[in-house]
């Protein structure tokens, strides 16, 4: 058991759903499994689960807990800031894949 620290620049969602009620109602959550560290309080980048950076959004609340299945897992909530530029969007998708997602081949 231990906590796995996210990038202080990436909140990438793996649910469609998830993000378009971030999108659709400017706040969202995310579940994620296992114990994750994310920076309450910071304005951070939002990824689609395609690896699309899509918005800005400032984590209000990262909690950590066993559920009721015995299992790990991290919920975070967020707020919406923004959504980004066409052109913020292209840039930003770029230097993620370069940074965090690996390049593509």
């Amino acid at each position: 058991m231990g906590f796995q620290t996210e990038f202080n620049s990436v909140c990438k969602f793996k649910s469609e759903q998830e993000l378009y009620e971030l999108l659709e109602y400017g706040r969202g959550k995310m579940v994620k499994q296992g114990f994750r560290v994310y920076p309450t309080g910071q304005k951070v980048i939002a990824y689609s689960p395609d690896n699309e950076a899509v918005a800005i959004v400032k984590i209000v609340v990262s909690i950590a807990e066993i559920n009721f299945q015995g299992d790990e897992v991290t919920e975070v909530e967020m707020e919406l800031v923004r959504k980004l530029t066409e052109e913020e969007s292209r840039v930003q998708t770029a230097l993620a894949q370069e940074m965090f997602f690996g390049e593509k081949t």
